[in-house]
Parts: C-alpha cells; structure tokens; sequence
C-alpha cells in the first residue's frame, strides 16, 4: 500500500523560499508518476508540477515555470517541490500524488490520473 507523508510546510514572508517534501515509506518513488498539487482557500485543487516514472522528465503549471523546481531523489526516495520568490497567491494545502503508470505529458495535470494521496502540507506566504 503506498502511503505518502509529505513535509516541510510553514510560514514564509514573501519573496521567500521554502522547501516541500514527499516520502513513501520504504518504497522506491521512481517507479511512481509523481505530482504535486495545492488547494488553497475556497479555490479547487490545481496541478503544480509532476515528474515522469522511471525518468527526470518534468512538467509545471505555465505560471510557475521559473519558481518552482520538483525534483526526485533516489538515493532516500524523497519527492521534493522547490518554491522561490513565493507570494501570498502561493497560499495553500500542497499535496503530493502518486500513479503506478506512466503517463503521458497531457495527462500529468489531472488529478483524476493519481491513484494515492498524501495528506498535505499548508504552505501559508505572508508578512
């Protein structure tokens, strides 16, 4: 059963930079689609980043190319979001998703393609 934890959420003043992560105990995450996503407040869920299963290909949310970096480490089997220069519209509860299978370019955004889910973590930007 995969689980994900994510971690690294917390308060940042704007213009800051803050780090998330997404573990799945003892399995390795490169076999795994793996997707960021984040809710905030009183909006629907929206694709962030995704990195490809088996391969360092990534995809972004148009807006965020240059701010944010989703990379997979595969020594400790950790799925990270970099986050830089961050404003308050960057607000919200950020998940991490996994899909077994491998998908193709046009689908890593939507989130009825990731089988698993994490919890999320809050990412909150204010002064």
């Amino acid at each position: 059963q995969v689980q994900l934890h994510e971690s690294g959420g917390g308060l940042v003043q704007p213009g800051g930079s803050l780090r998330v992560s997404c573990v799945d105990s003892g399995r390795a995450l490169r076999g795994y689609t793996m997707a960021w996503f984040r809710q905030s407040p009183g909006k629907d869920r929206e694709f962030v980043a995704a990195v490809k299963r088996m391969s360092a290909s990534t995809s972004y949310k148009d807006s965020l190319k240059g701010r944010f970096t989703i990379y997979r480490n595969n020594a400790d089997n950790t799925l990270t979001l970099q986050m830089n220069s961050l404003t308050p519209e960057d607000t919200a509860v950020y998940y991490c998703a996994a899909s077994p299978r491998g998908l193709i370019t046009s689908s890593l955004g939507r989130e009825a393609e990731y089988e698993y889910w994490g919890q999320g973590t809050q990412v909150t930007v204010s002064s």
